[in-house]
């Protein structure tokens, strides 16, 4: 496991089993039970805090990931790891980290 890692989560009755990318810094993974996470969905906005994914990051179809919707979990709910993302899609996820949190540059 480590930051920038697509996978499968369960995220119990709310949000079911869907894909997330994995936020955490490295290290947390293998000292801590809870890893910071970005759900994926299919609901597309077009808005700074969305980094558009797809087949090339290794799911079926066009999604986002949201970081409006930052979230911890325990690390048992992660179950398969799908992708690991690009150099420029980790770029994107900083990005729209830094503009949902209000960061700056």
């Amino acid at each position: 496991m480590r930051r920038g890692d697509i996978w499968w989560a369960e995220l119990g009755k709310a949000a079911g089993r869907r894909p997330v990318v994995l936020l955490s810094r490295n290290e947390a993974y293998t000292v801590r039970e809870l890893v910071t996470v970005a759900p994926i969905t299919t609901r597309i906005r077009k808005i700074p805090v969305e980094v558009p994914l797809g087949k090339e990051d290794g799911l079926p179809k066009k999604c986002v990931a949201n970081l409006d919707t930052i979230t911890t979990i325990p690390k048992r709910c992660l179950d398969e790891k799908i992708e690991h993302l690009s150099p420029l899609k980790l770029k994107a996820i900083n990005d729209a980290i830094r503009f949902a949190l209000c960061l700056g540059k």
